[in-house]
């Protein structure tokens, strides 16, 4: 029986207090074969597809099963039925079809919840786009999968080259769901394993007390460091979101990790405290000596990319020194921290969630928490282009949720020499997000630019790099 574990519950807990957390993605396809001679969207060509490769991610098939009290953890069991065409739908994008309304859309969908007594997924095509191009959303509930494992489902479901004909799925006949007597027994069973788990844990002291030692230092450290300081972006936070995008090149992001010694997710949070700076001085609130706190997920994956299943993952509590003017001396601080927070390991939330540190009821606090500012994820994506029923995929956009009283969240995501950041904020506490999503911009630039001057007067070598970040206003082309 594949039971939830601790990681996959904490992300249900968030729903009963409305903060959904479905994760996602934005893309974008050159639509050329999508369309009949008649110019309709092949929505039933494009199921086919799509349901030929859901054998390659079983969790699309399967609902979420929560037994009655005493049979044990909520578990994943087969669908009755299936029907892909509840869950790949079209949506035109309304006039006059520019990225304004493909974010409106996006967000339309976004906040229909999903129904649990149905696969936690749905996938959105919005064609409308100019030049022939088709918006495309897809939807997971975050107790299905991370960051990590949501890339390597998409991967699942998209080709690395253009397919001449649709894959073939494989029949597929749902399983029973188990009856009370096999739950009550595999709880039972999992009960009595654990003084088994405990003995074997204590015949290994010095391993033990190493995992124990690394849970409570990073938990231990992330209530050490002090509060976050009193901003405007710990704010309540509403059901409404609004996505603004900043593209770049993983090329420029990488070019600067080197040059400064830091690694490309250092660079994304340098990028971010530099549109933090300027959103709060946009503001009019001080900056000065202020460092605020960004809680950045960490992958405890240890399988290859493309098979990652599950939730599991680690955190660690970034300081951002947005009070430091020179964006180069920020990087380097931020490189400097993120390294000694490497060296002492992170806590992994499900460690945290079965010590107790984390009970369900205490996710109603998080509207008043005190420990983070912002939410900064960063997903490596495929690195060869993906195409969908011939389609090619133009690029994506990370979806991330926001919770408790974060009003601005970020996410960012390569793929094919893309660095794509998507700003994810609440518009009723945060309705100027634009000036953060230009801060991240110019704060690159800034990079690039300080990185090639170095370069010209012999600081250090290799080629100045061109203009390759922008961030773009709703309505842009």
């Amino acid at each position: 029986m594949e039971r939830l574990r601790a990681q996959d519950l904490i992300t249900l807990w968030p729903d009963d207090v409305g903060w959904p957390q479905d994760i996602g993605a934005l893309a974008v396809l050159d639509g050329s074969r999508l369309f009949d001679q008649d110019g309709r969207f092949r929505l039933e060509a494009v199921r086919t597809v799509i349901d030929g490769r859901l054998h390659l991610v079983p969790r699309f098939r399967q609902v979420l099963y929560v037994p009655r009290w005493g049979l044990g953890r909520p578990l994943w069991v087969d669908a009755a039925s299936f029907d892909v065409s509840h869950h790949v739908q079209v949506a035109p994008v309304p006039e006059p079809g520019d990225e304004a309304r493909l974010l409106e859309g996006t967000e339309q969908f976004r906040r229909r919840r999903l129904d649990r007594s149905r696969p936690l997924w749905e996938m959105w095509f919005l064609p409308g786009l100019p030049g022939g191009r088709v918006g495309l959303y897809l939807k997971v509930h975050h107790v299905i999968a991370d960051g990590p494992a949501a890339v390597a489902m998409l991967g699942a479901l998209l080709d690395t080259v253009p397919a001449a004909d649709p894959p073939s799925g494989r029949p597929w006949t749902p399983a029973p769901a188990p009856s009370t007597r096999d739950l009550f027994e595999d709880n039972l069973r999992r009960r009595l394993s654990t003084p088994t788990r405990v003995f074997k844990a204590c015949s290994r002291p010095v391993s033990t007390a190493r995992r124990a030692w690394r849970t409570w230092r990073g938990v231990r450290k992330a209530f050490a460091e002090g509060l976050a300081p009193r901003t405007s972006l710990n704010r309540p936070i509403g059901p409404d979101r609004r996505f603004t995008l900043v593209r770049s090149r993983l090329e420029l992001v990488t070019e600067i990790a080197h040059g400064y010694d830091a690694t490309v997710n250092d660079v994304l949070l340098a990028a971010v405290a530099g549109g933090l700076r300027d959103l709060l001085r946009g503001r009019g609130e001080p900056v000065e000596d202020v460092v605020l706190r960004a809680y950045v997920p960490v992958s405890l994956h240890h399988e290859p990319r493309d098979v990652v299943q599950g939730n599991l993952l680690g955190g660690v509590i970034v300081p951002l020194p947005i009070g430091v003017a020179d964006p180069g001396q920020r990087l380097r601080l931020i490189a400097a921290a993120t390294a000694e927070r490497k060296r002492e390991g992170r806590a992994q939330t499900g460690a945290v969630a079965r010590n107790g540190v984390l009970p369900r009821a205490s996710v109603r606090i998080l509207a008043r928490q005190r420990l983070e500012n912002t939410y900064v994820s960063n997903v490596p994506g495929p690195r060869a282009p993906l195409s969908l029923a011939g389609a090619p995929l133009l690029e994506i956009f990370p979806v991330v949720p926001l919770i408790g009283n974060l009003s601005l969240a970020v996410g960012a995501i390569s793929y094919s020499g893309q660095f794509n950041v998507t700003a994810i904020s609440d518009p009723a506490s945060c309705p100027d997000v634009e000036a953060f999503a230009h801060g991240v911009s110019d704060t690159l630039q800034t990079l690039k630019t300080s990185l090639s001057c170095n370069r010209a007067t012999g600081t250090s070598g290799g080629p100045s790099l061109g203009d390759s970040t922008r961030v773009d206003r709703p309505g842009s082309p």
